[in-house]
């Protein structure tokens, strides 16, 4: 949870990211998030701060171990009546609320279970806790954001071990005590997949005809400008996507991964079974598209990376950079990866309309990162604003 905070009050339940950023050398500033922005105490300033900015829509996320500490079970009566004053309050200022189930913060109790998203034991333990929401506030919720860029996390907690539970292969497992980067992100994403294909099942038997909401994932999606005209660089980007996006996505739309993902990560790559595909397919009531920049792509024709280790950067047989000959392109903002490239938003857009033919999408994250200032704003497009 990027900005609750009060990670010990009320009955919530550790998180893998309370384990993670406690883990000396996992955080460069040794900061942690058990305050962060404090929004479980100051939510009603915050929302006061959106109605006087004129804000008509807001998205949150729920933490699932403040609901269930366990992951399952015995419902921790304090959190839901905590969102429920959060809810209230922003119906309250004429403002909708956005809810997000799952944004990283995996209840503790389940890692330690059976190794959380690797198991095919979370797809119904998510269904559980998402079921437990819908009923403590499907009444006023219409519009629900099942999973928070998921790619980030197959990709960075599985892969790059760089966020929680940060596991990977790199360098023999001397960055990372166990995991396995060739096969493990592929596992994750598809019980990510399946969790929310399960949800969207159990949401539209039993909720949608009383509650009306609808359903979607915020995808995390870069976009990727060819590095050159050549056919190489070309079919280099539409892959790169296919491998970001389309890993996600296709799978609602076709039934399927991308044959791109099938053809190079082969038999790592799960499968779906009739019964799976029937279900994932037509799932998605929204894409939600989390959007910050555009790179160059290129194709990796030397392929040392693929050479040394299996991962899904070497998978793609890409190479993405944000500078071509020299010249970066776009503005940066105060983050170093981030670079201003208004260009890359419409030409996503036009992607996923043709790609998806058309369906409802919401810009679900976007923006730049501002150093603050001494007395002004710091302003976060995620979460809102609060003056300083």
């Amino acid at each position: 949870m990027q900005y609750e905070g009060a990670v010990k009050e009320d009955g919530r339940g550790k998180t893998i990211w309370d384990k993670f950023a406690h883990t000396f050398g996992k955080v460069a500033d040794l900061s942690n998030a058990d305050v962060a922005v404090d929004q479980y105490h100051r939510f009603e300033e915050d929302i006061q701060l959106m109605a006087d900015m004129g804000m008509d829509a807001y998205r949150f996320s729920i933490a699932w171990s403040r609901i269930l500490p366990n992951g399952t079970g015995q419902v921790n009566q304090a959190g839901v009546d905590h969102y429920n004053r959060f809810i209230d309050a922003l119906l309250s200022k004429g403002i909708e609320p956005y809810v997000t189930l799952y944004h990283w913060d995996l209840p503790q109790a389940l890692e330690d279970r059976y190794n959380g998203w690797l198991d095919r034991q979370i797809v119904y333990d998510f269904a559980e806790y998402a079921e437990t929401c819908f009923e403590a506030f499907g009444d006023r919720v219409r519009h629900w954001v099942t999973l928070n860029e998921p790619h980030t996390v197959a990709v960075q907690g599985y892969d790059a071990g760089l966020q929680a539970p940060g596991r990977c292969s790199l360098l023999l497992h001397l960055y990372c005590r166990s995991g396995d980067s060739a096969t493990e992100p592929y596992v994750v994403a598809h019980n990510f997949i399946l969790a929310h294909a399960k949800v969207s099942d159990v949401y539209r038997k039993k909720y949608k005809a009383a509650q009306n909401g609808e359903l979607g994932i915020a995808f995390d999606v870069m976009w990727f400008e060819p590095m050159t005209n050549t056919t190489a660089d070309i079919e280099a980007a539409k892959r790169g996507q296919e491998f970001q996006l389309g890993w996600f996505a296709d799978p609602f739309f076709f039934g399927d991964y991308p044959a791109s993902m099938r053809s190079r990560v082969g038999d790592r790559l799960p499968r779906f079974t009739a019964a799976e595909a029937a279900l994932v397919k037509g799932a998605l009531d929204f894409v939600g598209i989390n959007h910050y920049t555009t790179y160059y792509t290129k194709h990796n024709s030397t392929d040392l990376v693929g050479r040394l280790l299996h991962n899904t950067l070497a998978d793609t047989g890409t190479i993405s950079l944000p500078f071509r000959n020299g010249k970066a392109i776009g503005d940066r903002a105060n983050s170093i990866w981030l670079y201003i490239v208004p260009s890359g938003m419409r030409s996503l857009m036009n992607y996923v309309k043709e790609r998806y033919n058309s369906p409802p999408i919401y810009v679900t994250e976007n923006g730049k990162r501002r150093p603050p200032w001494r007395g002004g704003w710091v302003l976060d497009l995620k979460c809102g604003a609060r003056s300083l």
